[in-house]
């Protein structure tokens, strides 16, 4: 097909024993280099009056692995279903449920007049898995909060590395290739509209490359792949003059300069994850209960609204599994009886 536009079916239409993960490199650039506002224009909340606000994110991961009946690539989740007695695959029923259970949460909590906020990342690894093991009921529910206009405002998906590569042990070459893959996958199941809007990376174990060269040209593989923004760990950035960042820079986005070791300087908007990787900071939701004592500050000139952002696992540990819908489903709610304006 040489169309220079991609539609969803032609590229579902494509699937196979392999994953879609590259072949309309020209196509998938054109689609995410648009600069339309992605949220702007269908939000319901009135930004001049909020004063702060929390952005969690749940990342969800599980590896292909070799373990068919003939040795055939097949995902860790089915190999969890045909292995019950094994460590704790017992818990795959569960994990399941996590990856497709925010397509229930965010249905009901709108139906309830409620406004409820989400950030998705999902591995190319798990996305093939579910679709490999035919789990079309997982996958519906994620079309449905993906593609649906009624709860795209509610439902921010994150790019990510396809297989889960973390960037500083992946060849400078390979990086904007595990970038690629992944766009190519997500639009082969969401479509392209769908992936236009994925406008924020989230790098597996929020790593981060310290070496100059490898990180200005991760930036740069980022940049050339439509990607606005990215969120890191606190403590893998400094102030240019070497301190570490201050208190209140955790809360605002800041401008990730990388210099190589020619010079040349390239920069990203990067959103700061506060304290550790610690699921019960999501599952308790730390950062919406942070939020609420937190006001605006001052971004040149301008007032802006503090963010706080966290991310984690979003089905490994009991905390995640059995907290998380204690923990999210009231904030939702409390958000929706806020009318979208939190006074901080």
């Amino acid at each position: 097909m040489n169309s220079a536009i991609i539609s969803s079916k032609s590229l579902g239409e494509l699937r196979s024993t392999l994953p879609i993960i590259s072949g309309w490199e020209a196509e998938i650039s054109s689609i995410v280099q648009q600069n339309d506002p992605v949220f702007l224009p269908t939000t319901n909340l009135r930004l001049d009056q909020i004063t702060s606000g929390f952005a969690c994110a749940l990342h969800m991961h599980q590896p292909t692995i070799p373990a068919g009946a003939n040795g055939e690539l097949i995902n860790h989740l089915q190999y969890m279903f045909e292995h019950q007695g094994e460590g704790d695959n017992h818990n795959a029923g569960v994990f399941a449920w996590c990856y497709a259970r925010m397509g229930e949460f965010i249905p009901d909590l709108v139906a309830q007049g409620d406004n409820p906020r989400i950030m998705l990342d999902y591995s190319g690894n798990l996305l093939w898995g579910l679709v490999q093991m035919g789990r079309e009921d997982i996958l519906d529910k994620l079309k449905n909060i993906t593609c649906n206009p009624q709860y795209q405002p509610y439902v921010e998906w994150l790019g990510t590395m396809w297989s889960h590569a973390v960037v500083p042990s992946t060849p400078i070459p390979d990086i904007k290739l595990q970038i690629r893959a992944w766009q190519h996958h997500f639009a082969s199941i969401f479509g392209v509209e769908a992936l236009k809007r994925v406008k924020g990376f989230s790098p597996p174990e929020m790593h981060l490359p310290n070496h100059p060269d490898t990180l200005y040209e991760y930036i740069k593989a980022l940049k050339e792949c439509g990607y606005r923004w990215l969120m890191v760990q606190e403590h893998s950035v400094e102030r240019p003059d070497g301190s570490s960042l201050h208190q209140d820079d955790k809360y605002i986005p800041n401008r990730l300069v990388a210099r190589n070791s020619h010079g040349e300087t390239i920069s990203i908007t990067a959103l700061i994850k506060t304290q550790g990787s610690d699921t019960k900071l999501v599952a308790q939701m730390q950062p919406y209960h942070e939020a609420k004592g937190r006001g605006r500050q001052q971004v040149g000139g301008v007032l802006i609204p503090s963010l706080v952002t966290q991310i984690a696992d979003g089905e490994n540990g009991g905390v995640m599994m059995n907290e998380f819908p204690r923990g999210f489903q009231p904030c939702g709610r409390s958000c929706g009886s806020m009318g979208g304006v939190w006074q901080g």
